[in-house]
């Protein structure tokens, strides 16, 4: 059962979490101080801490509100490091064929600023989408950063990403309220029915 209140849980995920969210700064000075090597591994971290935070919380039922907002926030930050890491370190392969890594962009800021605008606050709805997404993301990243650029896979991540905004915008423009790990559209779909 989900904890509604705010108080901070020290919980492992909920301290991954917050990992994330203090080691931003460091890892963004990292970057634009061309520290590539030290930034990937750190990097590398963030995302597998991003995919055990939520694997902890799911599985031992320590899923608390503010662990899904803090997630969401934290979230945001790998997406920053991400791109700026792109811009840095390699953005020599995205320039050959820029536009569908613009779309996703827009389409994620866009989902961020609606979701802000209407609720005053980051959605966090952590739908299957994004998650699924977040991991073909991370790996197209890793793989990226540490070996080379593969258009395909390129090609592959920014159209599933692109898939998970849209799916996003519809539910934050559907939803009068967020709802904390809704699932998806379909799920949102099914109980409006029930």
């Amino acid at each position: 059962m989900e904890n509604e209140n705010f108080d901070f849980k020290w919980n492992i995920p909920n301290i991954l979490s917050l990992y994330r969210l203090c080691s931003f700064p460091f890892i963004l000075f990292l970057i634009f101080t061309h520290h590539q090597l030290l930034f990937v591994w750190l990097f590398s971290i963030n995302l597998l801490t991003d995919i055990l935070d939520g694997f902890i919380a799911r599985t031992f039922k320590m899923q608390t509100k503010l662990g899904a907002k803090l997630d969401s926030y934290a979230d945001v930050g790998s997406v920053i490091l991400g791109v700026a890491g792109i811009y840095v370190f390699r953005w020599e392969g995205f320039a050959a064929n820029p536009f569908p890594f613009f779309i996703y962009l827009f389409l994620y800021l866009s989902s961020m600023l609606y979701g802000f605008l209407k609720y005053n606050e980051i959605p966090g709805f952590h739908i299957y989408s994004f998650k699924f997404v977040g991991y073909i993301q991370g790996i197209f990243l890793f793989t990226t950063f540490v070996f080379e650029f593969f258009d395909l896979f390129y090609l592959i991540t920014m159209f599933m990403g692109v898939l998970a905004c849209i799916e996003e915008i519809i539910m934050i423009t559907i939803l009068p309220k967020p709802i904390v790990n809704a699932k998806g559209l379909y799920w949102i779909l099914k109980s409006k029915k029930a």
